[in-house]
């Protein structure tokens, strides 16, 4: 009964803020045993934080790269 309980309230809160958030990333959500005692906060709350940190993994892996500096891109004839 409270596994079910478990996963009722993750996919809810999966589907209401996981799925918005338009990641490009395989989320595993791993139940830990404090989990059965939670209440449905409590896990929204981890459940934001760890979102909030995939947001901020995304915005650093997704920020430009900056070209290649041009500097040095001729080369004297000595060099050949």
């Amino acid at each position: 009964m409270a596994r079910n309980r478990v996963k009722r309230r993750l996919r809810e809160l999966s589907r209401t803020r996981l799925l918005p958030s338009d990641i490009a990333a395989d989320v595993v959500i791993r139940i830990r045993a404090e989990a059965y005692r939670a209440p449905f906060a409590a896990l929204a709350i981890d459940l934001d934080r760890a979102l909030g940190q995939l947001l901020q993994w995304r915005s650093t892996i997704s920020a430009p790269v900056s070209e290649p500096s041009d500097i040095g891109a001729e080369r004297s004839p000595s060099d050949t």
